[in-house]
């Protein structure tokens, strides 16, 4: 590390002392809020992975039901049924805290859940097809809101680990260096001073003996 550019003066020295107790303080506050954010990601990364099963498990059930339904009725019956349908399925965006910084919410609206079939029609399949897929849409869109809060804390982690890194290789080990310099320049400075005065006495000493 070249030589810091710095005048070695008691006041730089008290300035230095204070710029590195800052950092010192910044780095463990930094370190502590990754160790946080990494935590609150890995649960969230556990979540996604526990939520993709569910949608996998739940899709197994959802298209052997459209199959039946699609058996018990026909395809152009089914496209009937499909266009006298509505919803009023749909999402609510938001905001949350977690672990100190605002994430995006993704809320699914999943609407009531009417059954169509009757004992004098046989739309049970068309029913179950629809109750199955309705939840399917809610896991996903369940998903998408968990994905971006996971997205979000990753790319916090990445930021705060990019600035421990700076305090840690760079903002530290410099100013380190700089009171080290300061210190020892003052120390050599001082030794100078008390071999001048031990100097200036002993010529005096010795014009007052002749």
């Amino acid at each position: 590390m070249p030589e810091p550019n710095v005048a070695p003066t008691k006041s730089n020295l008290i300035r230095e002392k204070e710029r590195l107790s800052l950092a010192l303080e910044g780095y463990e506050l930094l370190e502590r809020k990754r160790e946080i954010l990494v935590m609150e990601l890995m649960r969230r990364i556990e979540a996604v992975k526990a939520l993709e099963r569910e949608i996998e498990r739940r899709a197994g059930s959802a298209y052997p039901a459209l199959r039946r339904m699609l058996l018990s009725v026909g395809r152009e019956r089914a496209g009937l049924l499909a266009e006298g349908a509505s919803s009023d399925f749909g999402a609510e965006t938001g905001r949350t805290q977690v672990a100190g910084i605002a994430a995006p919410t993704l809320t699914a609206r999943v609407p009531k859940r009417t059954l169509r079939s009757s004992f004098m029609n046989s739309f049970a399949d068309s029913d179950e097809t629809v109750l199955e897929f309705t939840e399917l849409l809610r896991l996903v869109a369940e998903m998408a809101g968990l994905r971006s809060v996971v997205w979000r804390l990753a790319k916090e982690v990445r930021k705060t680990q990019r600035r421990v890194n700076a305090l840690e290789k760079m903002v530290i080990p410099e100013s380190k260096a700089r009171k080290a310099f300061i210190e020892a320049a003052l120390e050599e400075r001082e030794r100078e001073s008390v071999f001048t005065v031990k100097l200036l006495k002993a010529r005096g000493a010795e014009r007052v003996s002749r």
